[in-house]
């Protein structure tokens, strides 16, 4: 899958202003509009392995949302996932983009359907990725990161070496967890400012949001996949059929043998999912 991530990768990197930030984005391809929603500790190359495809039939915009990626890491800004889906209408404002379907992963999967909830003309279709949902987050790992004094008695240079420990977790074959995906995910952490943004993060990961939309889940009428790791170590298989039962219609799909970063570990099947879902519901 390299020469296919490559395109990605080597797509111009755009910009545009937010609510006075910064949000960067890549965007391949035309027709419908398709957005792609990373979750922690990712960003929008994420979807590196399976945007080129997608990109075949739809305008394909990935965003790295505010504290993540190539986006601004303001030390003033609200992170959490209610932010962050305001942020995301704005983004898709400035983009011209009234309604899209929408595929996202980890809290990104918990920042759409608070779109959907809130603001159901924005969201076509949904494929929720091995989402936060309910009480899943914040995973243990995090969670001890986040003990008193953590932060203040980690280096720089300590913190990328946990989270290049941690990057492999989150794969059930060893062997998809490369030095690339490593180098790609813990980068844009790699300094004073990427590890203060990471910290800040993950003092917005809790449970109140994706709870307080629960009870508004049946109510949905968008057509929704949602798509699972079942080798899942982070957000537990478990959580997927409560999920796609608490939305009207939604269907269920198994990734086999994978883990939690699906677009690395199995990127055909996940391509090839995403777009017979979308065939199918058209």
């Amino acid at each position: 899958m390299s020469n296919v991530s490559d395109v990605m990768e080597h797509v111009e990197t755009r910009h545009t202003w937010i609510e006075g930030h910064r949000l960067a984005y890549k965007e391949m391809g035309q027709g419908q509009p398709l957005l792609l929603i990373h979750g922690i500790p990712t960003n929008k190359l994420m979807w590196r392995h399976v945007m080129p495809e997608l990109a075949r039939q739809y305008r394909v915009i990935a965003p790295d949302m505010l504290n993540y990626g190539e986006s601004d890491m303001p030390t003033d800004a609200d992170v959490s996932i209610n932010a962050q889906a305001r942020l995301l209408v704005k983004l898709m404002d400035a983009l011209g983009v009234h309604s899209a379907d929408i595929v996202s992963h980890d809290i990104g999967g918990g920042v759409i359907p608070l779109i959907a909830v809130n603001h159901p003309e924005r969201v076509r279709r949904q494929v929720l990725i091995d989402s936060v949902c309910f009480d899943s987050w914040p995973i243990p790992e995090f969670k001890q990161m986040l003990e008193p004094g953590v932060e203040a008695s980690t280096s720089v240079e300590e913190f990328i070496a946990t989270m290049r420990d941690f990057m492999p977790k989150g794969v059930h074959d060893p062997e998809a967890a490369t030095e690339r995906l490593k180098e790609i995910y813990v980068e844009p952490w790699n300094s004073a400012e990427g590890k203060a943004a990471f910290f800040r993060n993950m003092r917005r990961l809790n449970k109140e949001y994706t709870q307080a939309i629960a009870g508004e889940l049946k109510n949905l009428e968008i057509a929704t996949l949602v798509l699972w790791g079942d080798k899942d170590n982070f957000q537990k298989p478990d959580y997927a059929p409560m999920l796609a039962d608490a939305i009207p219609g939604a269907r269920l799909e198994w990734i086999k043998d994978a883990g939690h970063w699906v677009t690395d570990e199995q990127p055909e099947a996940t391509s090839r999912h995403i777009l017979e879902f979308l065939d199918r519901s058209a």
